[in-house]
């Protein structure tokens, strides 16, 4: 079960660090970094000492990815999943991108898939991304993953919207943030760019109650 994840694991980004006066007064709110599921699992912060094992599930399951995941078209050397995470660890430190591991609580270095929380969809928002490993797929990892995430975004301050995108043929993962309460909130058409994606992106939408 998977969905369009970080543009960052594919691409360059920029890390121009701000001045510290403008982190003092542009700080961002973060997530916990670490995140307690059911049944034993865990979302916890990507760190650097995780770079070989995600390269290691990455390569191993990259057939599984290849379809939905831009980035899946070729396995990532191992130095390229270095760098990618230590991109993703400043990203964190900026206050952007939030990168987490799925695990187990019982195994500290365990990798059965990938989370974030991407803030690249405008102020007040945040959107949801994530792909859980071939064989870990079907125990609702997915659903229970991004439902602490939804969570976790709703309670930051400057957060007032959580999206899931994900490609209209991408069933499994359109069945996530149904089960979660998120609403459809429109189609939008672009080009494809994964085999299995048909072009037209289900925007699903879940915002902060009411007080």
């Amino acid at each position: 079960m998977m969905l369009d994840m970080n543009h960052t694991d594919d691409g360059p980004v920029s890390l121009a660090a701000p001045t510290t006066t403008q982190t003092i007064a542009q700080a961002p709110s973060r997530p916990p970094e670490l995140l307690e599921l059911s049944d034993g699992f865990v979302l916890r912060r990507r760190t650097l000492a995780d770079a070989d094992t995600v390269n290691e599930v990455i390569v191993r399951d990259l057939e599984h990815l290849r379809p939905w995941m831009a980035w899946a078209t070729t396995a990532p050397t191992l130095e390229r999943s270095r760098e990618m995470t230590k991109i993703g660890w400043q990203l964190w430190e900026d206050g952007t991108d939030f990168m987490y591991v799925l695990g187990r609580a019982d195994q500290p270095g365990s990798v059965l898939g990938m989370f974030g929380l991407h803030r690249r969809i405008g102020p007040g928002a945040i959107e949801i991304g994530y792909w859980v490993a071939r064989e870990y797929t079907g125990r609702s990892l997915a659903t229970n993953g991004a439902a602490a995430l939804t969570e976790a975004a709703l309670a930051l301050p400057d957060v007032e919207r959580v999206e899931i995108h994900c490609d209209q043929a991408n069933a499994a993962s359109a069945a996530v943030p149904r089960k979660l309460g998120y609403r459809l909130d429109r189609v939008h058409e672009e080009a494809p760019t994964t085999p299995a994606e048909t072009g037209k992106k289900l925007i699903w939408i879940k915002e902060r109650a009411a007080c």
